[in-house]
Parts: C-alpha cells; sequence; structure tokens
C-alpha cells in the first residue's frame, strides 16, 4: 500500500468521485461507440454537414463539446437530450467498478462525506447510484451542465461546485478520476488529486497530468479509509 496514498487520504475531508470509472462503467451494456453514432445521427437529422472526423467519433461526450463549439444552442440541445436519454439507459446496464462501492460505504463509515461530479448526467447518475443502493451515501451530485458542454470538466466548476456544497475548502477535497480530465480539472480547482488508472496505459498519462497517487484498484483507497486489508472491506 502506497505511503502517499495513507497520507492524501488522512489530509483531506472529503472525496469526490468521478463517476464513469470509478464508480462504474456507465457504457459497458450500451457502447460508447454506438451512442456517439446516435447523436452523430442527430446531428444529421438537424441538417448538420457532418465531418468524416466527426462520424468516426466513439465518445459521446467528445459529439457534445463539437457539437456546443459550432455555437447553434438548438442543435446542441437536441444532442444533449439524445445525450441524456441514451446515459439513462446506458445507466441500467452499467457494470460496477469492483469496490467503488466499498470505497463510498467505507468513506460514509468513517465520516467522510462523498460526492458525485460527473461528465455524465445528473440524471444517470443519480439513476444509478439509486439502482445500487448508494443515494443515501453520495451527496451532491453534479452532473454535466444542461447543453453547455464548455462547462465539463476540465473546466473546474463542477468540481468546485460540489466542495461549495459540502461546505469544504479545496484543499481539504480529494478527486478521484481516471480521465486526465478529471485531473486537470481538479488541480484547476485546487483540489487534492487520485488518479484511477482502470488500464494500464493511463497509469504514465495520469502522473504527467499531475496526480498526486495513481491507484490500479479502488479497493487500495477502500482499505486505506477503513485501516483494513482490502478483503476484510468485501
Amino acid at each position: 500500500m502506497s505511503p502517499d496514498l495513507r497520507w492524501l487520504l488522512g489530509e483531506v475531508g472529503a472525496v469526490l468521485l468521478d463517476f464513469d470509472g470509478p464508480v462504474c462503467s456507465i457504457f459497458a451494456g450500451y457502447p460508447a461507440p454506438q451512442v456517439a453514432v446516435e447523436l452523430v445521427d442527430v446531428l444529421r437529422q438537424n441538417g448538420v454537414d457532418v465531418t468524416p472526423e466527426l462520424a468516426n467519433e466513439q465518445d459521446p461526450l467528445e459529439v457534445l463539446r463539437h457539437t456546443g463549439a459550432a455555437g447553434d444552442y438548438r442543435i446542441t440541445r437536441a444532442v444533449e437530450d439524445a445525450l441524456c436519454a441514451a446515459e439513462l439507459r446506458a445507466a441500467k446496464s452499467a457494470e460496477p467498478t469492483p469496490y467503488g462501492r466499498e470505497v463510498i460505504v467505507a468513506a460514509r463509515q468513517v465520516g467522510v462525506p462523498v460526492a458525485a461530479v460527473s461528465n455524465n448526467s445528473g440524471g444517470a447518475v443519480t439513476a444509478y447510484l439509486a439502482a445500487h443502493r448508494l443515494a443515501g451515501y453520495v451527496s451532491p451530485v453534479v452532473g454535466r451542465a444542461y447543453a453547455d458542454p464548455n462547462r465539463m470538466k476540465p473546466n473546474p466548476e463542477p468540481i468546485l461546485q460540489a466542495v461549495r456544497a459540502l461546505g469544504e475548502v479545496p484543499a481539504r477535497c480529494v478527486l478521484v478520476g481516471d480521465s486526465v480530465s478529471d485531473i486537470e480539472g481538479a488541480r484547476a480547482a485546487g483540489v487534492r488529486t487520485i488518479g484511477y488508472a482502470n488500464r494500464p496505459p493511463k497509469v504514465e498519462a495520469l502522473r504527467a497530468a499531475g496526480a498526486e497517487v495513481v491507484v490500479t484498484s479502488m479497493g487500495d483507497l477502500a482499505s486505506v479509509l477503513l485501516g483494513a486489508e482490502v478483503d476484510e472491506v468485501r
């Protein structure tokens, strides 16, 4: 177990969790590339001339970012609405991250509040938490700003929104995220950072982005929070 992880978690008063990655794989049963294709179809239905690059985009959030950058709010809302509906559908078949639940429960057991800060829609995050009996453990849930993709992470605004709702100061909070945008957003907000590398190539990318600690299992966090071996947490 990393001494740095123990020290970092001992220094904070609240845990902020990215959703897709640390908590679950939201698109496990409804693949992200399929959702991206459906969003591109929404663009075509609204008369948008889709470039080959956008047509091949596999990340639905990137399709939304591209749409927002074009500056037509009517079309951005159409894509946002389609993505929100897709995420709600995806939440029903999302695959829980190993030990993600244990981290949430362990934090609350030791009196550390947990918030969710996600680039996914708040409705999808809330639906997943409710379905997995975690809604009472996570508050606030800060999801994607409606039809305003510029406010998604790495923009620090949603992170700071969660910090304010918790009544904490940024330096007393730690964000656990699996993407460079999570780490960049947290650093911009003045929040501590833990990178969750759910795939080996992410380890160096998260370190390069400035993550203070990188873990490859959420079980590491759960065991530190409870001061127990990870098998005891389960």
